[in-house]
């Protein structure tokens, strides 16, 4: 003879034999889903870390720059979710990156500076020893409200030559991006054709005997398409470029589009010299530096076989 009839929902939710109301059970399975959400993304060692970050900070008395630790850690956070499980981001040679100061150059794109966080996360998360990258923010973000607060709290400095060097004498990552607006700006037509470098970080670079790590990153182009640039509108609004971009006037087209980054981080570069030079023998160096990450670019695009996976 069959048995009793037993009731499923009873065997398989154990919450619902402790008398929980369905939002409860609800809540509870919406808990733990988030919660293997954050495990995905932050790892299973992004407490010890954290920690490691902030022994660090400790023994340095702090951070001259206003860098506030759990803020930082909160950003992290936010940006491992768009590193691993948004953009997917596949990190190559990051070994590369040597200890103590080093200047990580790198091509810039995407109308928003999203390759910056996704650069960094990689640098605290897949670094066999984690690090905090500091950048130079530009100038004109210092007028946007609660944006200058926030870019100091996570670590993230104004960038003018004698931030750069005191970081660098503190022996900290520094990610530069030489294109500057030329490179985060540019056209859809024209994705992963590097602008002009600037001459400032291989002047750093000499004057601190700095190493220089080439970056590319690759996906950045294509997560917002660029029709052209408004001079006239950005101008009135004092920024440095008003993009036209038809995506954002969408549904949802504000968040970026969830294409695949690569980065590639080349073997370090070290120049000699006198960092006075004439502008002609600096700009030398620096069209090798550009060459070098154009090259790896362009080897990253061979390489891709799709843009989304």
């Amino acid at each position: 003879m069959p048995g009793p009839r037993t009731s499923l929902s009873r065997v398989e939710d154990p919450s619902a034999s402790a008398g929980w109301s369905a939002p409860g059970r609800l809540w509870s399975r919406a808990r733990r889903s988030l919660q293997g959400v954050a495990q995905r993304a932050l790892g299973d060692d992004f407490d010890a870390r954290t920690r490691t970050l902030s022994e660090q900070l400790a023994a340095s008395d702090g951070d001259p720059f206003g860098m506030d630790l759990e803020t930082a850690k909160n950003a992290v956070m936010v940006c491992a979710f768009f590193h691993r499980l948004y953009f997917r981001t596949e990190v190559h040679d990051v070994e590369n990156v040597p200890p103590g100061r080093v200047l990580l150059v790198a091509n810039h794109s995407g109308q928003v500076p999203i390759d910056g966080a996704i650069i960094g996360s990689a640098l605290f998360l897949d670094a066999e020893r984690p690090r905090l990258v500091r950048a130079m923010v530009e100038k004109w973000s210092q007028t946007l409200p609660f944006v200058a607060t926030f870019f100091q709290r996570v670590g993230q400095v104004v960038g003018v030559p004698e931030n750069a060097k005191r970081l660098l004498e503190m022996g900290e990552p520094l990610l530069v991006f030489p294109e500057g607006t030329r490179g985060i700006s540019k056209p859809f037509s024209r994705r992963y054709q590097l602008q002009g470098f600037g001459n400032g970080f291989m002047r750093l670079a000499m004057e601190t005997d700095t190493p220089i790590v080439p970056v590319a990153v690759i996906g950045a182009e294509e997560q917002y398409v660029n029709l052209g640039n408004l001079d006239v509108l950005a101008k009135a609004l004092n920024m440095p470029v008003f993009p036209v971009i038809p995506q954002m006037f969408v549904p949802g087209g504000l968040l970026p589009l969830p294409t695949k980054y690569r980065l590639y981080f080349g073997e370090p570069m070290r120049f000699e010299g006198d960092h006075d030079d004439d502008d002609a023998v600096v700009e030398e160096k620096v069209w090798l530096v550009r060459q070098t990450i154009q090259s790896m670019i362009n080897r990253g695009l061979q390489q891709r076989r799709n843009l989304f996976f």
